[in-house]
C-alpha cells in the first residue's frame, strides 16, 4: 500500500518538477544577464516570477471562484427557507439544497479550488528547493544550477533553503523567516476579512456559509503560521507573493463588480453617483431593479424653443419681430 501511494505521488509530482523548474530556470536565465547567477537575488526574483506565472494561469479559476462565492451569498435567504421547511428531514434538506445549487449554477467547493490546486505546486517547490540544497537536481535543473539554487543567499546572508526551525541560531535567518511567516499569515487573514466585510450581504453573515467563512478566517492563518516555521525561505517567499496577488486581485474584483446589497456595492454606487454628477448625469434615488444600487439616467440638455412661424399679414400688422430697417423718404 505504501509503495502504491509512493508511485502515485511520484506520478503526480514528477510533471510538476519539470514545469516548475522550467519556469524557474527561464526567469533565472533572463535575470542572470544583469544579476549574479549564483546570487540570492536572481533566484529569489525567479521564485517571484514563477509565482506570477502560476497566479496568472489560475485567473480563470479565480473568476469561477468569485462567481460561485457571490452565488453562495445571494442564495443564502433561499437556503434559510429550505432549512425552515425541511429542517426535520436532513436527507430531504440535502437534496433540495443540492437542487438549488444546480439551478443557480453554484459550486460550494469552488472557493477552495485555487488553494487546492496550489498545494501540489507548493510542495513541488518545497522538494525542489530541499533537494537542490543537497546538490540533487530535479526537473530541468542541472547539477550546477541545483547547487546555485540550494546555496543561494538572500541579501548575501540568508540561504533560501533554510527554515526557522533549522536556523541553528542564525539571527538573520530567524528574523527573515519570522517576517515572511507573519506576512504570509497576515495577508491570508486580510484577504478573507476583506471578502467578509466588504462583499457579503447582511443576510449571508448569519447563515451556515458565514460560519464556514468565519472558521476559515481564523483557522487558515493559524495553520499557515504553525506550518510556516518549517518552510524554507524560498517557499515562504512564493506563498507570501501569491497571497499579495490574491489580495490585490480580490480588491479589484470587489471594487468594480461587487455583490448586490453589500457594503462594496453601496460604496461603488456612491462613486458612480459622484462620477455621474461630474459628467452631468442625474442619478435617480429609487431602486426599480431591486439591486440595492441607484440607477443612473442621462440628463439631456434642455432644447431651445424655436419661434413660431408668422404669416406675411401678421408681420405687416406689427406682430413680427422688429426690424432695424428705416423707411425711405419720398422724393
Amino acid at each position: 500500500m505504501i509503495d502504491f501511494f509512493g508511485e502515485l505521488g511520484s506520478f503526480i509530482m514528477t510533471p510538476l518538477y519539470y514545469v516548475i523548474s522550467f519556469v524557474l530556470v527561464g526567469f533565472h536565465t533572463l535575470l542572470s544577464s544583469v544579476l549574479d547567477p549564483a546570487g540570492g537575488a536572481a533566484w529569489a526574483l525567479s521564485i517571484i516570477g514563477l509565482t506570477l506565472v502560476i497566479r496568472a494561469a489560475l485567473i480563470p479559476l479565480f473568476v469561477k471562484q468569485i462567481k460561485s462565492s457571490r452565488n453562495m451569498q445571494l442564495i443564502q435567504p433561499k437556503v434559510k427557507e429550505l432549512q425552515k421547511k425541511y429542517g426535520h428531514d436532513r436527507e430531504r434538506l440535502a437534496q433540495e439544497t443540492m437542487k438549488l445549487y444546480r439551478e443557480t449554477g453554484t459550486n460550494p467547493f469552488a472557493s477552495c479550488l485555487p488553494i487546492l490546486l496550489q498545494m501540489p505546486i507548493f510542495f513541488a517547490l518545497f522538494r525542489l528547493l530541499d533537494n537542490a540544497s543537497k546538490g540533487v537536481p530535479r526537473g530541468v535543473l542541472t547539477v550546477e544550477q541545483a547547487e546555485q539554487f540550494g546555496n543561494a543567499k538572500l541579501f548575501g546572508v540568508v540561504p533560501l533553503s533554510d527554515t526557522f526551525l533549522k536556523a541553528d541560531g542564525d539571527v538573520a535567518v530567524m528574523v527573515t523567516a519570522a517576517f515572511l511567516v507573519v506576512a504570509m499569515t497576515a495577508t491570508t487573514f486580510l484577504t478573507q476579512r476583506q471578502l467578509m466585510s466588504k462583499n457579503m450581504p447582511a443576510d449571508a453573515l448569519s447563515g451556515p456559509y458565514a460560519q464556514q467563512q468565519k472558521m476559515l478566517l481564523y483557522v487558515l492563518p493559524l495553520v499557515f503560521a504553525v506550518g510556516g516555521i518549517a518552510f524554507p525561505i524560498g517557499v515562504l517567499l512564493y506563498w507570501t507573493t501569491s497571497n499579495l496577488w490574491t489580495m490585490g486581485q480580490q480588491f479589484y474584483v470587489i471594487r468594480n463588480n461587487p455583490a448586490p446589497g453589500t457594503p462594496a456595492a453601496r460604496a461603488k454606487a456612491e462613486r458612480d453617483k459622484a462620477k455621474a454628477e461630474r459628467h452631468g448625469v442625474a442619478v435617480v434615488a429609487d431602486d426599480p431593479a431591486g439591486t440595492g444600487e441607484p440607477t443612473a439616467v442621462e440628463e439631456r440638455p434642455t432644447q431651445r424653443q424655436q419661434p413660431k412661424k408668422q404669416s406675411r399679414q401678421q408681420r405687416r400688422s406689427g406682430g413680427g419681430r422688429p426690424t432695424n430697417k428705416k423707411k425711405g423718404k419720398k422724393r
